[in-house]
């Protein structure tokens, strides 16, 4: 028996990059009760290297209203894309860069509690500089390279807010991932 039985679930928004929907429980004690969930396709994470240095993208946020620095990230609406082709697409889209090896190095969610959208987190190396591609919700976004030093102060300093991108930093040390061990 699952721990918690799904009895009915119903949408209650949906757009094209998103859904929510609200599930009505039944937990394993027999109490009833809902769940919303926010329903998203997986996205990729990538953290380009090169020597000490990391690349990060810079670009407005509407939900909190700032500009804050983050690994370069994305997803597809709609489109079937194997997770290392759309971590190759957004690592060009976002700074230009094409790698000569990217790796797959985990996979995490963004946040369970409410959501199903996971992420995979990729390491780019053996980089190349070209020119971005960015898409119409990227507008005024900037890619910028960083001492991987000076990418750990911007999260003591609390420059970078992102969440996803300090976790992939958490993954990247317990990994061991030579240039942050």
């Amino acid at each position: 028996m699952q721990e918690i039985e799904t009895l009915s679930s119903r949408i209650v928004y949906e757009n094209r990059w998103m859904r929510v929907r609200e599930d009505r429980i039944k937990r394993q004690n027999g109490t009833q009760g809902i769940y919303g969930v926010i329903e998203k396709p997986d996205f990729a994470v990538i953290v380009p290297i090169e020597n000490d240095s990391v690349y990060l993208v810079e670009q407005y946020r509407y939900p909190v209203r700032g500009r804050y620095w983050e690994f370069p990230q994305g997803s597809w609406e709609g489109a079937k894309i194997e997770p290392i082709d759309l971590a190759k697409a957004e690592l060009k889209e976002e700074t230009g860069l094409t790698a000569d090896d990217v790796t797959q190095i985990g996979h995490l969610f963004e946040a369970y509690g409410h959501s199903n959208q996971g992420y995979c987190v990729f390491i780019a190396r053996g980089l190349h500089q070209g020119k971005n591609e960015l898409d119409e919700e990227e507008a005024g976004l900037i890619a910028r390279r960083f001492r991987i030093k000076e990418f750990v102060e911007m999260i003591r300093n609390n420059r970078i807010k992102d969440s996803t991108t300090i976790a992939v930093y958490g993954l990247l040390m317990a990994m061991k991932v030579k240039e942050f061990a």
